[in-house]
């Protein structure tokens, strides 16, 4: 008999207030405005057209960030790098952005602008906070003439804020970027601190739609200590939240279990509006960190504008038979294996035992 977890779509829903379900309605039909535009650019046949269809696109994008971003304002538990940082930052995050989007950007390049991503994602979740307060940072250089040269730097100390954290991976497509984002912890604190790690197999049936879709949680092929999860700082990070379901149906498994985590993080490139709003009405203790806010989902529960199937474009479309943790690992490569040697090592650890 195997050892699942299920969450339905119409439990997620029933966290929803009238309020979130009406600000969810208008959100929507914004974006139905914005999808006739994106309609007369498709269609567009010279540079005229192209000029007015990329006006009235400009323009009702604008319409929607604003919207998203009023809403937002009032949700304590969501921080969008866009809405919260100054307006000097919002170009690299954008280009990054689009970036990612971009059907043409292939694997290399698409791993390089999400470890980007990943870079800006910490320093807004953590660096951000630490700012007053920092500490020395000493490095002994290659010149050593007239002597040895040493140099200082400032950098935030967020020692207080990572020390008792645990990185949490929703596998497959959160497998990079939990590596990623457990390095930068690494990097960042003073005695290079390497998370543990809990590793979760869920996935949604891409059988259903949206308003039925079910998430699975694999208990037999998950890899965690539920003790060493119990007064830690949760940390996900998967680069898309659509529905929010997969971290929902693993932190009420937790609550279930008895587990009381200290902070709960959600960080992710690309969020749905409408997942965010389901965590944050679910998990009172979550809070949710992205770099960009799409505004709604398709039928088939796909972020739109979106960027696609980040999994896929990050580890490729598994065949038949999904390859295991160690397969996964194994398909980054010697370069990125050599450059989070440690995390590869944590998790191994994690899997083997």
């Amino acid at each position: 008999m195997s050892n699942k977890i299920i969450l339905h779509a119409t439990d997620l829903d029933g966290f929803l207030s009238e309020s979130d379900k009406a600000k969810l309605d208008g959100v929507h039909k914004l974006y139905d405005e914005y999808l006739d535009s994106c309609k007369l650019m498709d269609n567009a046949k010279d540079d005229a057209e192209i000029e007015v269809a990329g006006n009235l696109l400009t323009n009702n994008a604008a319409k929607i960030g604003h919207a998203l971003e009023e809403i937002c304002s009032t949700e304590p538990q969501i921080h969008v790098y866009s809405f919260e940082t100054p307006d000097e930052q919002h170009g690299a995050a954008s280009r990054l952005i689009a970036k990612l989007r971009d059907p043409k950007t292939q694997h290399d390049e698409f791993v390089y602008y999400i470890q980007r991503a990943y870079e800006l994602l910490f320093a807004h979740t953590y660096s951000d906070k630490a700012i007053k307060n920092k500490r020395s940072l000493i490095e002994k250089t290659p010149v050593n003439f007239p002597c040895q040269n040493y140099a200082v730097h400032r950098i935030p100390d967020v020692d207080d804020l990572i020390h008792d954290s645990v990185m949490c991976v929703m596998l497959r497509g959160a497998l990079l970027p939990s590596i990623i984002m457990s390095k930068e912890i690494e990097d960042y604190s003073s005695d290079g601190f390497i998370t543990p790690f809990a590793l979760f197999k869920i996935k949604r049936d891409e059988s259903k739609k949206e308003d039925n879709m079910a998430y699975v949680l694999d208990l037999d092929k998950s890899f965690f200590n539920l003790e060493e999860l119990n007064g830690k700082d949760l940390i996900f990070a998967d680069p898309m939240n659509a529905t929010g379901g997969s971290l929902v149906t693993i932190i009420k498994y937790l609550e279930k279990e008895g587990i009381k985590p200290k902070s709960i993080k959600f960080i992710n490139v690309i969020s749905a509006l409408k997942g965010a709003l389901r965590i944050a009405r679910a998990i009172p203790n979550a809070e949710i960190y992205t770099l960009w806010m799409d505004p709604v989902l398709n039928e088939k529960a796909y972020i739109l504008p979106g960027l696609g199937d980040a999994g896929d474009r990050l580890n490729g479309v598994d065949g038949e038979n999904p390859r295991n943790m160690i397969q996964l690992i194994g398909d980054y490569g010697s370069g990125i294996l050599n450059l989070y040697r440690d995390q590869v090592n944590e998790i191994e650890k994690t899997v083997l035992g």
